[in-house]
């Protein structure tokens, strides 16, 4: 979650965006995204699917039990001479999958659902799905690999369910839930087999990638109350500046989520969501190691895999417009699993065509805000005015 133009969340930098502190326990438990350089490497196909399977409870006190324990310690005394937010930025179920007993067998492998595959699809496929199955070799996983992944995967959103659940309790244990709003939700999701793929892709636009979960709760708010309304992580931020009575001072792309979710009212027509980069930004792309050294090598030899991107989704419709390949088009009542590009099919080609369109008026909408005030990080220019360097030129005496 950074910074960018159309309005993310967090400042560049998780840290840029918190005021006060971070851990208050274990603050050396830190995450290691770069890749653990002292792993030899194994062509295991577990280990290209990014699977490490149970591991012991020694390891528990992780990252996200770090982040946990510093917010339940923070709760014991919280501010009370003015409004606090409390932002904890947990890893699970993020991979490598992984997680400790009793989570590791909460879920049978034979109830897990079959992922989709390649097989089942028509149309046309952009091309780094069939890339990155061939350079991670992900024919070679079987449906019991795929199943042990998953009950992992459904393991470690049952450990997250856990910790955040404590920390709601303390929340009501310290009679501040009715004062106090909580927001549950995450940056993207997982491929988990689906498609042939695991994690995720720079461009990856699949409905597993980007329908997220997003739960409310507290402060007065609707109990026990579900809506289908089309939303965006921007809408967060208004969101929350209504409920906090806080005026906004900058434009961006949000809307808040209040009406519907106390007066059932209609939100948005349209959910969307970008990725991706120009050829010419090649050189800035992403480099990293092993495990993650074929996905980054791949936007390097094939920048085009990772060419821009955006996709638009209505109740009924998912459309994705890539500027490198051609578009997709899929019907979420019909075909959830998005296996059936409909976009060259002349039958859908209004349809397709009037999506294109949407994804131009929003381009156009959201591409140019005025600021409210003046930019305070514009350069002060404290040159003479032309009329006076002017002065001074025809002043000077001339050379002889």
């Amino acid at each position: 979650m950074s910074s960018a133009s159309r309005g993310h969340l967090c400042a560049d930098g998780q840290e840029l965006s918190v005021t006060e502190y971070g851990f208050l326990e274990t603050r050396e438990l830190l995450p290691k995204f770069a890749g653990d350089k002292s792993v030899e490497k194994n062509e295991d196909i577990s280990a290209r699917l990014f699977y490490k399977g149970l591991r012991g409870k020694e390891h528990a006190l992780d990252y996200d039990e770090a982040v946990v324990r510093s917010a339940l310690a923070w709760l014991e005394c919280p501010r009370s001479e003015r409004p606090w937010v409390l932002f904890m930025p947990l890893l699970f179920p993020h991979c490598p999958f992984q997680v400790e007993e009793p989570y590791f067998s909460m879920y049978r492998r034979d109830d897990m659902p079959r992922p989709t595959e390649k097989g089942e699809k028509t149309g046309y496929e952009p091309r780094y799905m069939d890339v990155i199955r061939q350079q991670y070799g992900t024919e070679r996983a079987t449906p019991e690999i795929w199943a042990e992944i998953a009950a992992t995967y459904h393991g470690m959103i049952s450990r997250l369910d856990d910790q955040f659940g404590r920390v709601v309790d303390k929340v009501k244990n310290k009679k501040l839930w009715d004062k106090t709003v909580a927001m549950f939700f995450t940056d993207h999701g997982e491929y988990l087999g689906d498609h042939g793929l695991i994690e995720k892709w720079p461009t990856g636009l699949s409905d597993c990638l980007v329908r997220e979960p997003l739960i409310v709760g507290g402060g007065g708010l609707p109990a026990s109350k579900t809506n289908d309304e089309m939303c965006e992580m921007v809408d967060i931020v208004p969101t929350i500046f209504q409920l906090c009575g806080v005026d906004e001072e900058f434009p961006h792309n949000g809307l808040s989520l209040l009406p519907t979710m106390f007066e059932n009212t209609p939100h948005k027509k349209f959910a969307f969501s970008e990725g991706g980069f120009l050829l010419s930004e090649e050189p800035l792309l992403q480099q990293a190691p092993y495990p993650y050294d074929i996905k980054a090598g791949l936007q390097h030899s094939d920048t085009a895999l990772v060419g821009q991107a955006i996709s638009l989704r209505s109740k009924e419709w998912s459309y994705i417009y890539r500027l490198y390949e051609p578009a997709e088009l899929y019907s979420r009542l019909n075909d959830p699993g998005e296996l059936h590009n409909l976009a060259a099919d002349p039958e859908y080609a209004p349809v397709a065509r009037m999506l294109e369109g949407e994804i131009l008026r929003w381009m156009v909408e959201s591409s140019n805000f005025l600021p409210y005030e003046k930019d305070p990080r514009f350069p002060t220019v404290e040159l003479e005015s032309p009329k006076e360097q002017f002065r001074k030129r025809v002043e000077r005496p001339m050379p002889q």
